[in-house]
């Protein structure tokens, strides 16, 4: 009898589309931890956080210590110190391992949500291959390597933010979100101006509740941070390094100056206004969130005295948004620029990213760079789109080209 192959039917394109994003994520994961144990990552933000939990189990002086070789205090409220509590019983390694993995789910949660923001869903398969992507832009990958917690913190405020219309307590979550990081608070500024007066009421005393609950667990030690330590802003460390990718870094490196004073602040503030102002017009114009969202994100980091590198993890729920939107072009070049570490590629041993030339400033600071041309782009956009509407309404001619803040109308969401 002739010999017979037996071959087994192939596995379903759904399947297989799985079984290969899975083996790309743990491909992805595997290379970041080995990466980890080869550099030795000390994960610094974590052992901060665990000291601050340690000053709370054990009544420490909660603004009074560092830790690290790099003498990092604590910079967060109180508040904050109380959720950090528990890592102070968990031993180092496990801790660190604990934040590695939670820092890895939150990252597929945060792309969940950015799919939500743009109107789209993401399936496993696509949800799988896109945090094994996600996880090498720097400012991800900066917060896996640091253990810091702004995974956590953004996944909080667009979940809150991207929730149906008139769901219950919503605000209450970016409230939360604010006392632990203070900047999240300019969100509320965004739902105010955009006559969300119950959804801001919430946030706002959700707000203060943290600040209520920091005051009587930490009495001492909430009077030293909202009356001394916030105003401290040096603590946090120099805003003049590299690291820093806020309009103030922008501007202490372009001018030499360790201390910009009203170089930056006068930009600060007219960046902040206008902001809000394109984010609030965004909603309006659109009639949703989505760049709303966005707009008061990039500039809460551009305004921030400092927002180091790994701040800007809004970089996936815009990566989202510009691919859901067919901008494939646009979204490239930021996944390019949030890939590339320029400023890591730079001059930066002790003071040498204050001496910067010229022609390495806009290595230096990438991140602000595109803050401040996505601002532009979207005051353009709102302009070419004002107009458009206009002439609908009086029956003049329609402008053919799509405004960059539109999304095609099959993707457009409904009021």
């Amino acid at each position: 009898m002739p010999n017979r192959t037996v071959t087994s039917p192939p596995a379903p394109p759904a399947r297989l589309a799985l079984l290969l994003s899975l083996s790309l994520l743990t491909v992805s994961l595997c290379s970041f931890a080995t990466l980890c144990i080869l550099l030795r990552a000390p994960m610094a933000d974590l052992l901060v956080y665990r000291a601050e939990g340690e000053a709370v189990v054990h009544g420490g002086d909660l603004y009074g210590f560092t830790v690290t070789e790099w003498r990092l205090p604590a910079t967060y409220p109180p508040f904050a110190a109380v959720l950090f509590a528990p890592a102070a019983w968990i031993p180092v390694p496990a801790l660190k391992a604990l934040f590695l993995a939670g820092n890895a789910l939150l990252l597929a949660w945060l792309i969940a949500l950015s799919a939500r923001l743009s109107g789209r869903t993401a399936p496993l398969p696509l949800l799988c291959a896109a945090t094994a992507l996600a996880l090498w832009l720097e400012p991800v990958f900066q917060t896996l390597l640091f253990g810091q917690v702004n995974l956590a913190i953004t996944g909080l405020v667009l979940w809150d933010l991207t929730r149906p219309s008139g769901a219950r307590a919503r605000g209450l979550a970016l409230g939360i979100a604010a006392g632990v990081k203070l900047t999240p608070a300019i969100f509320i500024a965004y739902l105010f101006l955009t006559a969300r007066r119950k959804e801001a009421a919430t946030a706002t005393a959700s707000f203060a509740g943290t600040a209520l609950l920091g005051a009587l667990l930490l009495p001492a030690a909430t009077a030293d941070f909202w009356t001394r330590r916030l105003f401290e802003t040096g603590r946090v460390g120099k805003a003049w390094i590299v690291d820093n990718q806020s309009l103030q870094g922008l501007v202490a490196r372009a001018t030499d100056s360790a201390a910009p004073g009203l170089a930056w602040m006068l930009p600060a503030a007219t960046v902040a206004a206008t902001g809000l102002f394109l984010a609030a017009r965004a909603r309006r114009v659109h009639g949703c969130d989505r760049w709303g969202i966005l707009l008061t994100a990039f500039t809460a980091l551009l305004v921030c005295p400092i927002s180091w590198s790994h701040h800007w993890v809004w970089c996936v729920p815009l990566l989202a948004v510009l691919l859901a939107e067919g901008r494939t072009l646009l979204a490239a070049t930021a996944a390019l620029l949030f890939t590339a570490r320029t400023m890591w590629l730079v001059p930066h041993q002790g003071d040498l990213d204050l001496h910067l030339p010229w022609w390495q400033q806009a290595g230096a600071a990438p991140y602000p760079l595109l803050g401040l041309a996505l601002l532009a782009g979207a005051a353009l956009a709102l302009r070419r789109r004002s107009g458009t509407l206009a002439d609908r309404r009086t029956g003049g001619p329609a402008a053919p080209s799509r405004a960059v803040l539109s999304p095609p109308p099959a993707a457009r969401p409904r009021p």
